[in-house]
């Protein structure tokens, strides 16, 4: 995440409670993919987790970004 986007987030996140929540989920599925990274093995079910974990991550953060550019665009 780029720093532009950090500080938009860390503004308008107190305001915007769907930008808090996107942004949340955002940072705990990464905390979930860390710690699935540290093991040095991954039965199958996991990394079939991982996938969607990955694929939820990825959705969520168009959905963010979204969000991001129709602040980015009020700034403007």
């Amino acid at each position: 995440m780029e720093q532009a986007d950090l500080g938009l987030i860390e503004r308008y996140q107190e305001q915007d409670s769907e930008l808090r929540a996107l942004w949340e989920q955002h940072q705990e599925y990464e905390r979930i993919l860390q710690k699935y990274e540290g093991r040095p093995y991954l039965s199958p079910t996991q990394m079939q987790e991982i996938k969607q974990l990955k694929k939820k991550k990825l959705a969520g953060k168009t959905k963010l970004q979204q969000v991001l550019q129709q602040y980015r665009e009020a700034e403007e």
